[in-house]
């Protein structure tokens, strides 16, 4: 944050100015902590691709020494990587820049990445590769001559933009490595002396680069491949089928391709959320509607990770700026401790929490009135009230996996295959009044032992490592359960209740009336009802309502929590607002309201007229709502002086007042100019040739 450079603009409207410094300590912390743990997490889910990208790399550099014949034949190929990394392309960057890290460190220092942005052509493909490789300017052809033009004096060439220079510069660094230290005796070569570092290039963004621009670069790269150890290494977006799109076979024959999938953007969002979002270890936490826009916009945006954690920053920094009381948001310790240095202030806004006025209803009278009166008192009470808070974290996180792990291998998936979709029902409501609960419990009666049992286990592994008496509790009494379930005895049926059943069946099968066959009909249905559960069916049973009565008791909404809101951030309006941007509503706001933004009083209007004191293009803009769709550019003129004149102190009755003179005709038609230039810019206008003097009107509508 403080490289951002919020820290100034932290105080700016923050409510509570009492406790702003701690407030951004904290805020900073858990900034800081999110970003770090983000960036780990990143790391350790594309650590196995990485590794098998570096592996690639390392057997290219011994294939060039081999002698057999077809050692030789891929030696006439550049090695190539296609890493299908999809389609979050703002994630990229961190998974190339991390690969570049790696590669350098234990690889090859030679690397080099380029984007299509910066290579629209092959000479800026090439002049790209050489900067970036040798460290050095490079100089191209026509800047070369159209320098030495300027100049009498002969330039100094610092290198060419061609690959024989990149031969030279890597024989001269091959050389120099091999000579070693001055005056150091050299050992006998070694098998590792032999080995050529390859020259690595990363094309970033495959999909984006002109093919015929690709296509010649290739061309011109094979022709160096015996004297230059060079090796690809595409990004690919979309597609695999996106090589062969751009390439033809006689280019991409020249490529000894292999193929490299990372892991998909959903399983890196479920991965993030699980070890970052659900977990009691992060005390700031997002209530369900925020929770939805977030995964919404993931979802239907952009696919980004990257995005994604940015949105929970800027909840973060919002929390942390728009509630006082979000000094209670950390650890357990200074959060107890920052009770402790609550001002009166402060402990009001707790009295007006909607949580504790709900606590509050709920005790006796005595104990109301000192809530209400006595600070002291309400100190000691919130103190109390944060340790129950934390407890309900420490409990709600592992019955949530217990349960996702039951609920996520049931068909169709009746509370959501994500965990993140359990969790969103979880903060809605209680999750045992849900519909889709009830089936999901009647699916689970319908498991085969053996199933069971395995999903059991993984809910008392689950309980097992939380450092909680109730999480340990619920822990030995699971155990008991899967060591009362393996003893069980394979028979399960009794012969006399067998003989109940099948009567009646037999019944069936003689000749029999319409009254008979009801008769025997109901007899089967009581007989159903009236069977005795075998043993493994009683216990399945209990399994499943201990599973349920921790379920009723630790996943109950945060909103039932008192002094949840110092923790939650509930605000989903303005996470869309920041997030999802609508850039014509912005630019309309300010050219109508320019008070809003430039913060000067003389720019207040009261009927919604425009201010003669407005920047200009904010006259033009509020002049062009009141024509129709084709705008006369001299009516338009005129209107404009009118304003300015105003705002030049012009006398309203004189006769020359408004009209465009000599005198002011080259500034006013300068500055109208730059401002219908500018609106033309932002699409309100444009020009059409109906009528050469006129301009048409883009736009319609208000904010």
């Amino acid at each position: 944050m403080r490289e951002l450079g919020l820290e100034d603009h932290f105080a700016e409207g923050c409510e509570g100015a009492e406790n702003t410094a701690a407030r951004f300590e904290l805020c900073q912390q858990l900034w800081d902590k999110l970003k770090t743990d983000t960036e780990a997490l990143q790391d350790e889910l594309n650590r196995k691709v990485l590794d098998s990208l570096l592996d690639l790399t390392r057997k290219c550099s011994t294939t060039r020494q081999h002698s057999d014949w077809a050692s030789k034949m891929r030696a006439s190929e550049i090695p190539t990587a296609a890493l299908v990394l999809g389609v979050n392309v703002p994630d990229h960057d961190m998974t190339f820049q991390s690969l570049s890290e790696l590669l350098q460190q234990s690889v090859t220092p030679h690397v080099a990445s380029v984007q299509a942005k910066e290579c629209g052509t092959l000479k800026h493909l090439m002049k790209r590769v050489l900067e970036r490789l040798t460290g050095t300017a490079v100089d191209d052809e026509e800047e070369e001559e159209e320098g030495a033009e300027q100049t009498s004096t002969p330039l100094h060439k610092s290198s060419h933009c061609s690959l024989s220079t990149l031969c030279d510069w890597y024989n001269a660094k091959a050389r120099k490595s091999s000579t070693g230290t001055p005056g150091k005796k050299r050992s006998s070569p070694t098998k590792d002396e032999h080995q050529q570092p390859p020259v690595v290039i990363i094309f970033k963004d495959l999909e984006a680069f002109n093919p015929r621009v690709l296509q010649n670069f290739i061309l011109i790269c094979s022709l160096y491949i015996e004297r230059l150890p060079l090796m690809f290494i595409f990004g690919i977006a979309t597609s695999p089928s996106t090589i062969q799109h751009m390439l033809p076979h006689s280019v991409s024959s020249l490529l000894c391709i292999e193929l490299f999938q990372s892991l998909s953007c959903t399983q890196h969002l479920a991965t993030v959320i699980d070890k970052l979002i659900l977990t009691p270890q992060f005390p700031f936490k997002l209530n369900g509607k925020v929770m939805q826009v977030l995964i919404s916009i993931f979802l239907y945006h952009d696919f980004s990770v990257r995005n994604f954690i940015k949105g929970v920053q800027l909840a973060l920094l919002e929390h942390f700026h728009s509630q006082p009381l979000s000094v209670l948001c950390c650890k357990k310790k200074q959060a107890l401790l920052n009770v402790t240095q609550l001002g009166h202030l402060d402990l009001e806004r707790v009295r007006q929490l909607p949580s504790f006025k709900r606590y509050v209803e709920r005790q006796e009278h005595q104990e109301q009135v000192s809530l209400l009166t006595d600070d002291g008192h309400l100190k000691e009470v919130c103190q109390r009230l944060i340790k129950d808070l934390r407890k309900y974290h420490k409990n709600y996180y592992p019955v949530l996996r217990c349960l996702h792990t039951l609920t996520s291998s049931l068909p169709r998936y009746p509370l959501g295959k994500q965990i993140r979709e359990l969790h969103l029902i979880c903060l809605e409501k209680n999750v045992s009044e849900n519909e889709d609960y009830q089936s999901a419990m009647k699916l689970l009666k319908m498991l085969a032992k053996d199933e069971l049992i395995t999903l059991l286990q993984r809910c008392a592994d689950i309980l097992q490592s939380v450092k909680s008496k109730k999480m340990r509790t619920a822990h030995v009494q699971l155990e008991e359960l899967l060591a009362k379930f393996k003893q069980l005895d394979s028979v399960e049926t009794a012969p006399v209740v067998e003989e109940n059943i099948t009567s009646p069946v037999r019944n069936l099968q003689k000749k029999t009336d319409l009254f008979q066959l009801q008769k025997t009909l109901l007899e089967m249905n009581e007989s159903r009802r009236s069977k005795k559960l075998s043993p493994f069916e009683v216990l399945r049973n209990d399994a499943l309502e201990f599973i349920d009565g921790l379920v009723k008791s630790h996943l109950c909404p945060p909103e039932s929590q008192t002094l949840n809101e110092a923790c939650y951030y509930s605000s989903s309006a303005t996470v869309r607002r920041h997030l999802n941007a609508a850039p014509r509503t912005s630019i309309q706001a300010a050219l109508r309201t320019p008070y809003y933004y430039i913060q000067n009083d003389s720019l207040k209007t009261e009927d919604g007229s425009v201010s003669n004191a407005a920047p200009d293009i904010c006259i033009a803009y509020k002049l062009h709502l009141e024509c129709g769709r084709l705008i006369n550019l001299f009516d338009w003129l005129e209107a404009y002086a009118t304003v300015v004149s105003a705002a030049e102190g012009n006398d309203p009755d004189s006769d020359d007042y408004g009209k465009v003179d000599e005198v002011k005709h080259s500034r006013s038609s300068a500055r109208f100019i730059q401002a219908v230039s500018e609106l033309e810019f932002l699409g309100f206008i444009k020009s059409t040739k109906q009528k050469t003097d006129h301009v048409a009107r883009l736009t319609w509508g208000g904010c």
